[in-house]
């Protein structure tokens, strides 16, 4: 009897502890697993980037680069590698605003690889980017389009329209506060080849797609919607 109520007592200091699931092989304690939780690092400029999101895309860039997936293949090939190094489905049958993102590289303006926190991901332009509609709801068109293993956050291909300016205007730095994690410019003079840019303008990869790819006029565009900025990489570009 006298066994009974000093195990009953132990078992209860125990209990208080808040020991009793390690001791007997359960779960941790709530309280223990948030304990161990560590604050995402903030960029203290563009505070909506996805950091590591980031730089596992640029670090995908030079992996696919260096296996020659962006020249020599054809354009929907070489697209679909980007898509995949943005971190980004391929869903071109996806309604707008539901994940599509047929658009994506294909024209001469959302070739912008943009990682932003998924807690600005419904951030809308109102009428910060002019140029830009002023509600442009693209929040559940990210969360269904990101591929999760990239990292926290998530990814969409922006609008780089007003990337000429300094700082930036466009909407990945403005609508998202966010970096990009890189940017394809079509290269003169023959606009057959392109390069990818990071965020301060350096080439991480080129590209020789072969095939369809967007038309001429697009890809004039693209290359001209850069200069003046820090995107302007007319001559860094074509010797990288």
């Amino acid at each position: 009897m006298h066994g009974s109520l000093i195990a009953r007592r132990s078992l209860t200091r125990i209990a208080r502890t808040g020991l009793a699931p390690l001791l007997f092989g359960l779960a941790y304690p709530p309280r223990l697993a948030m304990s161990s939780s560590v604050a995402p690092e903030v960029d203290p400029v563009y505070p909506g980037t996805a950091l590591a999101r980031m730089r596992s895309s640029r670090e995908r860039v030079r992996e696919l680069a260096a296996k020659g997936d962006f020249a020599g293949r054809d354009w929907e090939d070489v697209r679909r590698s980007l898509l995949f190094a943005a971190g980004l489905r391929d869903l071109p049958n996806a309604a707008p605003g539901a994940g599509y993102t047929g658009h994506a590289f294909n024209d001469w303006n959302h070739c912008d690889a943009t990682t932003m926190r998924t807690d600005v991901a419904d951030s809308e332009n109102q009428g910060r980017v002019p140029g830009i509609a002023f509600n442009n709801p693209l929040g559940r068109g990210i969360r269904i389009a990101s591929l999760p293993e990239l990292g926290p956050g998530g990814t969409w291909s922006t609008c780089l329209l007003g990337c000429n300016e300094l700082p930036p205007q466009d909407v990945a730095h403005v609508q998202f506060q966010s970096r990009i994690a890189f940017k394809l410019v079509w290269l003169p003079p023959a606009f057959e080849t392109f390069a990818l840019v990071d965020d301060d303008g350096a080439v991480l990869a080129r590209g020789a797609p072969t095939g369809r790819v967007p038309p001429m006029r697009e890809r004039q565009r693209n290359y001209n919607a850069v200069q003046g900025g820090k995107y302007d990489c007319a001559a860094s570009c074509a010797a990288a």
